[in-house]
C-alpha cells in the first residue's frame, strides 16, 4: 500500500514495517555552512566542525516523538519503521535536518544517526572530504557523532539505529538503489523526506 503523508510525528513502533508519514517542513532559517578548520568548535579528540547547529527558533517546535513500544517478537524488532516526510528536492535537506534535530531532543544519541543524500553533500561531508577520505571514513568508525553519506557510498556505511534519507536530487536509479539500501542499513526507523511518488514508487510494494 502506498505511503500517505499525515501528522507529523517521529516514533519507533515494533508493528512490523508500517508507514508514518508526517506533513513537509521547510526550515526557517538556513543551516550555516562549516566554516574553515582552524576557525570551527573542535570535535572531541580532533580537529574539525561539528554538525551545524539549528538557529535559535522563534516558534515553539512539535511535539517529541512518541517512546517506542516494546517489541513483541523478535522478527518485529528486526523489521524498522518507515517514515516519509514530504518535500521537494530543494527541501529535502532542511526537512531531514529538522527530523535529526526531533530525535535528537526526543532522547536519541547523536552516534546512533545515519544521514543519506542522494543529491548534492551534506555541507558537513563536502567539508570533511575536502581533508581526504581517510579522515572522514575514520570519524564514521569513532561513531562519535551523526554521520552524513552521499547514496553512492552508503554501502560503505555501518547500520545505525535511526537512518534519515534526504532525496535532494540525483537519478531516478540513484534514489532507487539508495532507498532499500538505507532500509537495511536502518536498525529501528527509517525517515525518507523527498517526493512522496517517487519514493512510493521505490519502497511502497515493500510496506
Amino acid at each position: 500500500m502506498p505511503l500517505i503523508p499525515e501528522e507529523p510525528q517521529i516514533h519507533e513502533s515494533a508493528q512490523g514495517p508500517r508507514a508514518t508519514p508526517a506533513s513537509g517542513r521547510t526550515a526557517s532559517t538556513p543551516r550555516p555552512v562549516p566554516g574553515p578548520r582552524p576557525a570551527a568548535p573542535a570535535r572531541p579528540g580532533r580537529a574539525g566542525p561539528n554538525r551545524p547547529v539549528p538557529a535559535q527558533r522563534s516558534t515553539p517546535r512539535d511535539p517529541a516523538p512518541a517512546a517506542a513500544q516494546p517489541a513483541k517478537s523478535a522478527t518485529s524488532a528486526a523489521t524498522p519503521q518507515i517514515q516519509l516526510i514530504p518535500a521537494s528536492a530543494e527541501g529535502a535537506l532542511d526537512a531531514a535536518e529538522e527530523a535529526v534535530d526531533l530525535l535528537l531532543e526526543s532522547g536519541r544519541a547523536p552516534n546512533e544517526v545515519l544521514v543519506v543524500t542522494t543529491g548534492d553533500l551534506h555541507p558537513w561531508a563536502a567539508h570533511e572530504l575536502s581533508f581526504g577520505e581517510a579522515s572522514y571514513w575514520a570519524q564514521h568508525d569513532a561513531r562519535e557523532d551523526v554521520f552524513y553519506a552521499d547514496a553512492s557510498a552508503a554501502d560503505r556505511a555501518a547500520s545505525r539505529p535511526v537512518v534519515v534519507v534526504a532525496v535532494n536530487g540525483g537519478a531516478d536509479t540513484t534514489v532507487a538503489a539508495a532507498l532499500p539500501l538505507a532500509l537495511a542499513r536502518a536498525a529501528a526507523l527509517l525517515i525518507v523526506c523527498g517526493d512522496p511518488q517517487q519514493i512510493n514508487a521505490v519502497l511502497g510494494a515493500g510496506v
